[in-house]
């Protein structure tokens, strides 16, 4: 006797988008950064720079997996991992990542690996914090503000500094960074990225890098390393948190390396908590 849950896997169309929508919202903090794309572009690939891949099960989608500069599984259990691994692997590797909440990305690089592998670096557990309040602890710097336009050039070397001490490569290679300027550029512009200056050089930055009406995260915090162990981290921090949570979302969340101790600290003092686990596969 046959089964009725017979499962499939393919890229998603336009009228996919509402049960799309309805995985997306079942972790909206998790899944912010996809969602955010989606929530601007729709399904459309072109739009959305890179293919939707779903995975249905008994003809309901179950499971997501975001396929362009990054590979994102989204609410993938073993089976739906190894489906997209098999999409991918066929595919060839296009990405330059695979990050999203650790135990689907465990298993489709488990999947991948003998293919793909080795990787540059692996980072297992990255503990995925968030906030609901603003701090109680620390009092916002009141230096940190949106960075205007005009301020661009100053902004760029820092977020340039950033990128490379966080993932080992500049983020200028390949296309002599015309992508990477084109991202900080529209983040300035839409107000989302925020920085303290001092002397015309960045001291501290952070990004509101995706944005729904549900969460936002936060990306790209950095302290220039002269200014570091002064409390800067902190109490930018705080400054972006205060902000994000009046003007943005109703929380604010990141995901940290479990090895920096000092940022896990840091964030925990200005009210964010650890609430699950993402993984990122470098190459």
């Amino acid at each position: 006797m046959l089964s009725s849950a017979v499962t499939s896997t393919r890229v998603l169309e336009a009228d996919d988008l509402p049960a799309a929508l309805e995985v997306l919202d079942r972790d909206p903090i998790a899944n912010s950064f996809v969602a955010a794309r989606v929530a601007v572009a729709g399904l459309d690939s072109w739009r959305l720079g890179g293919e939707m891949w779903g995975w249905f099960d008994g003809g309901r989608l179950e499971a997501l997996c975001y396929a362009g500069a990054n590979l994102v599984p989204l609410s993938a259990g073993p089976e739906a991992a190894r489906a997209f691994a098999e999409r991918a692997r066929r595919q060839g590797r296009r990405c330059s990542s695979i990050v999203g909440p650790a135990d689907s990305t465990g298993e489709l690089w488990s999947r991948l690996e003998p293919h793909w592998g080795p990787a540059r670096e692996v980072r297992p557990n990255q503990p995925l914090m968030a906030t609901w309040e603003p701090s109680t602890e620390i009092a916002p710097d009141p230096r940190v503000r949106q960075v205007r336009r005009d301020e661009m050039d100053l902004l760029l070397p820092a977020c340039v500094a950033m990128f490379t001490e966080e993932v080992g490569v500049s983020p200028l290679a390949g296309d002599g960074g015309l992508h990477y300027r084109a991202r900080v550029a529209e983040l300035v512009s839409t107000g989302r990225a925020f920085a303290r200056f001092e002397a015309g050089k960045v001291v501290f930055k952070a990004e509101i890098g995706a944005v729904t009406a549900r969460a936002c995260q936060v990306q790209g915090v950095w302290v220039e390393p002269g200014h570091r162990g002064r409390g800067h981290s902190e109490s930018g921090m705080a400054a972006v948190v205060e902000y994000a949570l009046r003007e943005v979302a109703p929380v604010v969340s990141l995901y940290v390396n479990d090895f920096n101790t000092v940022a896990r600290a840091a964030y925990r003092r200005v009210g964010f908590s650890e609430i699950g686990a993402f993984m990122s596969v470098l190459f």
